[in-house]
């Protein structure tokens, strides 16, 4: 398995009419997330869900590929 990158938002059961629908969705409830956050407060939620969202994935080669990928041009 290697790291999708390519769109792939969706939510189970519900039927988008925009191909970008999902994504604004989810831009929507992450940015709700960091509502009324101090940056120190949001960095630490960025890095909860990391984290979380690392071990839902759960296989490494993917991981390292998205870590990669994440550090190139920073």
């Amino acid at each position: 398995m290697s790291l999708n990158l390519k769109p792939n938002l969706s939510e189970p059961g519900k039927r988008y009419f925009q191909a970008y629908t999902p994504g604004d969705d989810f831009y929507d409830a992450f940015i709700e997330t960091h509502r009324d956050l101090s940056d120190e407060q949001s960095s630490l939620v960025n890095a909860k869900l990391v984290l979380l969202l690392a071990n839902h994935i759960g296989d490494l080669s993917v991981l390292r590929e998205a870590m990669s990928i994440a550090h190139q041009g920073v």
